[in-house]
């Protein structure tokens, strides 16, 4: 097992939860501003019924905590695969960048999220995140 392979994927682990301290922190900041008092909140209320009651900047982490339970899930056994066969280099750098990206994402739309950079962003993410896909197929399928 390469653990220079899992490095990547322990960062995008990490990073999360810092995103989820960061959105909680912000939304309970934003509450007695919202006038909302959470111990009257009616039984059963969820994240998205704040969506129009507190600003969209304050959401704005939310929904990116949102995104990054959803495509990094395929990230996560592309690169546990590669770990277990034989990762280049590449394969390395690719994870890198892949979080990397991620990382600016999640900042971006979280203080920014002008939606043109976004997409390029999440684009640019994409396109590494396949490459990797691609890679964890042929290691396996063409193991020796």
């Amino acid at each position: 097992m390469e653990a220079k392979m899992l490095a990547p994927a322990a960062v995008l682990v990490l990073w999360p939860l810092i995103v989820l301290l960061w959105m909680t922190v912000t939304r309970f900041g934003a509450f007695s501003k919202a006038g909302i008092d959470i111990a009257k909140v009616p039984p059963g209320g969820r994240g998205n019924s704040l969506e129009g009651v507190l600003p969209d900047k304050v959401n704005w982490k939310a929904h990116n905590f949102t995104h990054l339970m959803e495509q990094p899930t395929i990230f996560y056994p592309a690169v546990i695969i590669l770990a277990m066969g034989a990762p280049k280099p590449v394969d390395v750098a690719m994870a890198w960048a892949y979080v990397a990206i991620r990382v600016v994402h999640s900042l971006w739309q979280s203080m920014v999220n002008r939606l043109q950079v976004r997409v390029m962003l999440f684009a640019a993410s994409t396109i590494f995140l396949v490459a990797l896909a691609v890679r964890a197929v042929t290691v396996t399928l063409f193991a020796a």
